[in-house]
């Protein structure tokens, strides 16, 4: 008997957002997991938390790639912490485990993510940002997420 695959999807963004991505990133993680995709992300604070804790609001399974060897220094909505040890160059594994990425505003660790998301030719979604990057399809809003998500499922 073959099973289908479940989606993983890695959310990144800024590990300190305004109140605004916040709250767009918890909308994004409830959509993640509404369509029955595991939600990846760097297990810290931020839109990673922000994403988690949405995810976990809609019923979701959450994993978290930390970048030391405390598992305890994951968010609360964290349900796999994977305690790497790889400082910044985990965020490779974040991008490689992805089928697609959804990029929130961030800084050059979110850069680096879609960089190496893209030379592994991974579909990255930019939410209200990231337009500018070649390679990165910018949507607006969670309505526009979930159409472009759709033919992923």
């Amino acid at each position: 008997m073959v099973s289908k695959k479940t989606s993983q999807i890695a959310v990144i963004g800024s590990s300190d957002p305004t109140a605004e991505i916040v709250a767009l990133a918890t909308a994004v993680g409830r959509t993640v997991a509404s369509m029955g995709a595991i939600l990846i992300c760097g297990g810290l604070g931020g839109v990673m938390q922000a994403a988690a804790r949405g995810a976990k609001q809609a019923g979701g399974l959450t994993v978290g790639i930390l970048p030391d060897y405390h598992k305890e220094s994951a968010n609360p909505f964290i349900d796999v912490v994977i305690s790497s040890g790889l400082g910044h160059a985990r965020n490779i594994v974040v991008a490689a485990s992805g089928d697609l990425i959804i990029a929130l505003p961030g800084s050059h660790g979110t850069r680096s993510e879609i960089s190496i998301a893209l030379k592994l030719s991974k579909p990255v979604i930019g939410v209200t940002t990231w337009g500018d990057t070649s390679g990165v399809r910018q949507i607006q809003d969670i309505e526009e997420l979930k159409k472009v998500l759709m033919p992923f499922f």
